[in-house]
């Protein structure tokens, strides 16, 4: 059943492609798919599927992700995963980690079966940027160990990789909701703030806070 799209950042699909290579205007195919719904802040549901691009992959390739060529050559056609992945997002915004990335495979998949997402997609990785400014590095393997995020040790897996960025994306609504007193923080506001320059997060996420208050008191 399609509901109304909810506007809150704890309310989104989190999304990760494993592919054959870097961009979809190369010739490259997502070989597998992994996202995570997450509804009011808490993780409701799962979608993990193998996809056959219908062409062998590389020795890199299977090395990096451990997906292997015999793997793909059973697994369902893309059209058909980008099928039921379809309705799997329903309406939901987007999540992903180096989201530039995850959206030119969704958009390119999702236009073979001429299909199209319509909702708002943010980058969980700029955001760390402004949030956590301190950190090592801001690749994923890098913010769940700063954090202590949960996480089975696997990398490079789809869904491995979904549920580690909605953990982080978790984290970080819940840093920025303790540190600037922010609740129900819309998704528009993790957009804006993946794109405010480093030396204007704070001044940027207190006027956000003091929106907040004169809402309250209005």
């Amino acid at each position: 059943m399609i509901r109304c799209r909810q506007r809150r950042a704890d309310t989104v699909i989190v999304l990760d492609f494993e592919t054959t290579g870097l961009s979809p205007d190369h010739g490259d195919r997502a070989i597998e798919i992994g996202a995570v719904r997450i509804e009011n802040g808490r993780i409701t549901d799962r979608f993990q599927r193998l996809m056959n691009p219908g062409r062998g992959i590389s020795a890199f390739i299977e090395r990096y992700t451990g997906i292997s060529n015999a793997m793909l050559r059973v697994a369902p056609a893309c059209h058909d995963v980008m099928a039921d992945f379809s309705e799997f997002i329903e309406d939901f915004d987007i999540v992903a980690h180096n989201a530039s990335f995850d959206r030119r495979f969704l958009e390119a998949e999702l236009e073979r079966i001429r299909r199209r997402f319509t909702g708002e997609i943010a980058c969980s990785m700029l955001v760390s940027r402004r949030v956590y400014p301190d950190a090592p590095s801001h690749k994923l393997g890098t913010l769940v160990e700063y954090k202590s995020l949960p996480s089975d040790g696997t990398f490079h897996r789809a869904l491995a990789d979904a549920e580690m960025t909605a953990h982080l994306w978790l984290r970080m609504l819940d840093d920025i909701a303790d540190r600037h007193c922010l609740a129900g923080i819309p998704f528009s506001l993790m957009q804006e703030l993946s794109r405010v320059s480093k030396a204007s997060v704070a001044a940027f996420l207190q006027r956000a806070g003091e929106k907040v208050t004169e809402r309250v008191k209005s």
